[in-house]
């Protein structure tokens, strides 16, 4: 009679147990270690990081500020995705038009956009305008670009049968091209909407250190505040998780799109 014997494997763990392993592991160091230090230790802590969490939930501080956030980086990459893709179908179809203004694309596209962040405020302030300035100038390059190489490398005997059968320019780049480049289109769209929430971070950070009373508002601000007046750590700590967790959810959110919109690619 024999008996099977079954060795642990961390690879025989469920997905979602596999996910939360690490994370887990890393927050009871982090508790272990802070129990060593003294009592009135301004370093985070898991447990002090929580309590701060639901007090700052509990507010509406740490929801309104992420709103204000969530807010900006949409009204932003609106603005970068209709400029963005326009000018990237134009230059991609029309190679003359794209050989006259890659040079300046790739002139302005090594520029951070906080490079950006002083001109920005002389011209719009400290407030929300400035933010969304800063997010649409980010998100604007990784969509451009993706969208000129994608409808740049649609195969062209499709838009010869279109022209064969007739139907206008116009037409032809929007019922051919542009839903060949689709595929490009989103991936530059998941790249700067990437870029765009960790570009609105940074520039409500940067706008509230300008404006010298932190009131630009956002979840940036609000760590801002954190450091410059309060010097709280754990409400810092407390934002850097939310700011990780909103880019895992949007990121999240951009690959179901893909996945619905192009199923032959999973």
């Amino acid at each position: 009679m024999t008996t099977a014997t079954h060795r642990f494997s961390i690879t025989s763990l469920p997905p979602a147990v596999k996910a939360v392993t690490l994370p887990i592991l890393l927050i009871l160091a982090w508790q272990a270690w802070t129990l060593t230090l003294p009592e009135n230790s301004p370093a985070p802590a898991p447990a002090k990081v929580v309590a701060s969490f639901l007090a700052l939930t509990a507010s509406g501080d740490l929801i309104w500020s992420t709103l204000q956030s969530l807010g900006r980086v949409i009204a932003g990459f609106a603005i970068a995705m209709v400029c963005g893709i326009s000018l990237g179908v134009l230059m991609g179809s029309s190679k003359a038009v794209r050989e006259n203004l890659d040079p300046i694309v790739e002139s302005f596209r090594p520029i951070a956009p906080m490079a950006i962040l002083p001109i920005a405020i002389l011209w719009f302030g400290t407030g929300t305008p400035a933010a969304l300035t800063i997010v649409a100038y980010a998100a604007f390059f990784p969509l451009l670009v993706n969208t000129v190489y994608g409808v740049s490398r649609v195969d062209r005997q499709l838009v010869r049968a279109a022209q064969t059968m007739g139907i206008g320019r116009l037409r032809t780049v929007l019922a051919v091209i542009v839903p060949a480049a689709v595929p490009s289109v989103l991936l530059g769209s998941r790249l700067a909407m990437g870029v765009a929430w960790t570009a609105i971070i940074a520039a409500e950070l940067a706008v509230g250190a300008k404006s010298g009373s932190g009131g630009s508002g956002g979840i940036g601000n609000m760590m801002f505040i954190f450091y410059a007046y309060s010097v709280d750590l754990n409400g810092i700590v407390v934002c850097m998780i939310v700011v990780g967790v909103i880019a895992l959810l949007i990121d999240r959110l951009f690959r179901a799109a893909e996945t619905r919109l192009l199923p032959w690619r999973t």
